[in-house]
C-alpha cells in the first residue's frame, strides 16, 4: 500500500509553541502521538476496508465487466493520490492542518455511508448476435449457474477454451456461439450508479484534505533535529498498517455474511472514530496543526469548504467520462491509444510527461552542475517509482479478482477467507517485516553495506516481479477446478511487502534531499503525481486481465486462469527487466546523488 509519511518534509511549519516532547511522553514520544496514531489507524481502517470491497462490489453488485470495473478502480485510486497536492497547499496557506483533517474526515465518513445505499443487485442479460436474452441465476450445490432464457427454455451458459460460448439444455448442446458473438450486459439503476460515483468523489476529495495533513501534524510534535522523529513516524506507519489489516479482514467478511452495506458501513464507522479523535480532542492537540499566521477568515474558510464540495460533481463527471471511454481500435498505434484515453488519463499523463522534462530543463539553467545531477537522479527514480506502484497496486483489482475466481480460499479446512480478505496479507506482512528490515538495514549500515537508494528501488522492482512469478509457478499445482491454493497468493504478498519496504519508506525523504531547495514543494507534488499516474496505469494493466463474465461470474475458469497467468507473467518479466536496468544505473545515479542517503 502506498504510504509516504512526510518525516523529512522541509515544508513542515516551524514550531513556536511549547514543545510537547518536553512534557509527558508515550513510549518516549510526545503523548499527542498516541492520538494521531489512533486517528490515522481508524482513517486507514475505513479507507482500506472500502478499498478491499470496491472491485468486487463493482463486478458482483453492479455487474460491471472487468474492463469497466478495474478502469474505474484505477481512476478512483488515481484521484485519491492526486488530491493531497491541493489539500496540503490549502492547509499550509489558509486552514491549518487540524481544520483540514477534520473536514476531510467528515467528508470521507459521509462518502462511505453513501456507499451503503447501492440499491438492488443489477439484473444480467445477454446479447447474442445483437439480440437480447434474459439471464437467470440459480444457486446449486456446486455454486451459482447462469442460464439464458429463450422462449421458456433454460440454456446453461458455458465458456469454451477458444473463447466461444456453448448453450446447453438437459446436457445436450443447443447452440455454440463464436467468440465475440456473446455479450454480457446488465440492467442497473442509473440513480444508484450515480450515488456510488458521488460517494467515490466525496472520498477522493476528503482524502485530499486528510492524508497529507495528518502526517504534517505528526511532524510538528518534534523540534527540528529531534532524533526521535524517524522513530515517531515508524510508530505512526504501524498504525496505518494495523488499521488496514483489521479492516481488510472484517469489512469483506461482513459484506459476505450480512451484505455490502454492512461492509461499507463498518468502514464508515471507522472513519467516524477517526473524526471524533481529532475533532473532540479535549484540548490535547492545542498548538498542533494550527492555522498559519495569515490564516483564512471564517468566511474565507467557508468558501474553501464550499469550493471543495463543488469539486465533487466535477470528479463525478470525470468518472462518467472514464466509464464511457472505449478501447483504441486495433492497429491504431500509440496516437490512437492516447486519443482513446479518458479525460482523466490525458490530464495525468500530459501533466507528468510535460512536467518532468520541463523541471529538468529549468534545473539545468537555474542550478549548478551538482544540483542538476541530483535533480536528474530524483527524476529517474520517480519514473521507476511509477513502474513499481503500477504493478504493486494490482492488489485491489486483478489480484482480488484472481482470488475470487481462481483461488481456493480455504485455510487448513478450518474456515474460508473471502477474496477481499486476501488484501490483509500485505498489511500483516508489513507489520511483521518492518522491524526486521529496520534492524537489517541498521546492521548493514554499521558495516558500510547498506544498499544505496537506487539499489533499493531496483531490488523492489525485481521483487515485485518475482512475487507475480511465484504465483504463476504455484499455478502448476492448480486443482481440477482451476484454482490455486490461497498460500500462493499469501506468498506473493509476502514478497511484495518486502519490496514495498525497500521503496516506500525512503520516497519523500529522498525527494526532499535531492531537490533544489527553491522547488522542493513542487518536487513533492511530482512525487505524488507519479503515484497517481501509477494508480491510473494499474487500472489499465488490470484491464488486460479482463475475462468474460455473465452476471459477475466467469464463464470458463480455465480461460480465466490462463488469462491471469499470461498477464502476470508478462508484467513480472517487465518488472524484473526494468529492475535490472535500474540496478545497472545505480552506479551513475549514486554519483549524481552526491552523498545523499
Amino acid at each position: 500500500m502506498v504510504e509516504t509519511p512526510t518525516a523529512d518534509s522541509p515544508a513542515e511549519p516551524d514550531i513556536s509553541h511549547v514543545n510537547p516532547a518536553d512534557e509527558k511522553t508515550w513510549f518516549g514520544h510526545p503523548r499527542q502521538l498516541a492520538r494521531l496514531f489512533s486517528t490515522e489507524m481508524w482513517e486507514r481502517f475505513g479507507f482500506y476496508g472500502m478499498r478491499a470491497l470496491l472491485t468486487l462490489y463493482l463486478t458482483q453488485h453492479f455487474l460491471f465487466g472487468d474492463r469497466a470495473a478495474t478502469g474505474l478502480y484505477g481512476g478512483y485510486t488515481a484521484l485519491v493520490y492526486l488530491t493531497p497536492l491541493i489539500g496540503g497547499y490549502l492547509a499550509d496557506q489558509f486552514l491549518g492542518s487540524k481544520r483540514a483533517v477534520k473536514f476531510g474526515a467528515i467528508l470521507m465518513s459521509i462518502g462511505y455511508f453513501v456507499l451503503c445505499f447501492g440499491g438492488q443487485t443489477a439484473t444480467p442479460y445477454a446479447k447474442i448476435d445483437g439480440q437480447r436474452y434474459e439471464v437467470s441465476i440459480e444457486k446449486t450445490a456446486a455454486g451459482e449457474q447462469r442460464y439464458v432464457l429463450d422462449q421458456g427454455h433454460k440454456q446453461l451458459i458455458k465458456g469454451n477454451d477458444d473463447g466461444s460460448i456453448t448453450l446447453s439444455e438437459n446436457g445436450q448442446t443447443v447452440r455454440t456461439i463464436a467468440k465475440g458473438g456473446f455479450e454480457s450486459e446488465a440492467d442497473r439503476s442509473p440513480f444508484y450508479v450515480m450515488v456510488m460515483l458521488i460517494a467515490l468523489s466525496m472520498v477522493s476529495v476528503g482524502n485530499g484534505f486528510f492524508k497529507p495533513n495528518i502526517s504534517t501534524m505528526v511532524g510538528e510534535l518534534y523540534r527540528p533535529g529531534d532524533s526521535r522523529r524517524d522513530a515517531g513516524f515508524t510508530i505512526f506507519y504501524m498504525g496505518i498498517n494495523l488499521g488496514s489489516m483489521l479492516s481488510q479482514a472484517l469489512c469483506p467478511w461482513l459484506a459476505v455474511a450480512v451484505g455490502w452495506w454492512a461492509g461499507f458501513g463498518l468502514a464508515a464507522i471507522g472513519m467516524l472514530f477517526s473524526w471524533a479523535l481529532i475533532a473532540l480532542d479535549g484540548g490535547k492537540l492545542d498548538g498542533i496543526g494550527e492555522p498559519p499566521a495569515k490564516a483564512a477568515t471564517g468566511r474565507q474558510q467557508i468558501l474553501i469548504y464550499l469550493g471543495a464540495i463543488c469539486v465533487v460533481p466535477l470528479f463525478y463527471l470525470l468518472y462518467i467520462n472514464l466509464m464511457a471511454a472505449e478501447p483504441a481500435p486495433a492497429g491504431s498505434g500509440l496516437l490512437g491509444y492516447v486519443a482513446s484515453l479518458s479525460l482523466m488519463g490525458k490530464l495525468l499523463f500530459g501533466t507528468f510527461l510535460i512536467g518532468v522534462p520541463a523541471i529538468l530543463v529549468w534545473s539545468f539553467f537555474a542550478g549548478d552542475r551538482r544540483e542538476f545531477q541530483m535533480m536528474l537522479a530524483a527524476m529517474v527514480l520517480i519514473v521507476f517509482n511509477v513502474v513499481f506502484w503500477t504493478l504493486f497496486e494490482q492488489a485491489g483489482s486483478s489480484l482480488t479478482l484472481f482470488a475470487d475466481r481462481n483461488t481456493n480460499l480455504s485455510i487448513f479446512g478450518w474456515f474460508t477467507m473471502t477474496a477481499g480478505q486476501t488484501q490483509s496479507f500485505n498489511a500483516l506482512f508489513i507489520v511483521l517485516l518492518a522491524p526486521l528490515m529496520s534492524v537489517m538495514w541498521g546492521a548493514l549500515g554499521k558495516r558500510g553495506l547498506e544498499p544505496s537508494i537506487p539499489v533499493k528501488f531496483g531490488i523492489a522492482l525485481v521483487a515485485v516481479g518475482c512475487g507475480f512469478l511465484f504465483l504463476v509457478w504455484g499455478a502448476n499445482w492448480a486443482d481440477d477446478s482451476f484454482k490455486v491454493s490461497v498460500w500462493w497468493i499469501a506468498g506473493l504478498y509476502f514478497i511484495h511487502s518486502f519490496a514495498e519496504l525497500c521503496i516506500s519508506p525512503v520516497g519523500l525523504s529522498m525527494i526532499t534531499k535531492l531537490s533544489i531547495a527553491r522547488i522542493v514543494g513542487m518536487m513533492m507534488g511530482v512525487w505524488f503525481l507519479s503515484i497517481s499516474v501509477a494508480q491510473y496505469v494499474a487500472g489499465v494493466i488490470a484491464q488486460f486481465a479482463s475475462v468474460e463474465t455473465v452476471g459477475g461470474q466467469v464463464t470458463n475458469l480455465k480461460v480465466s486462469l490462463d488469462t491471469y497467468l499470461q498477464v502476470f507473467t508478462l508484467i513480472s518479466e517487465w518488472a524484473i527487466g526494468l529492475g535490472v536496468v535500474l540496478l545497472v544505473l545505480s552506479w551513475p545515479l549514486k554519483r549524481w546523488m552526491h552523498g545523499v542517503k
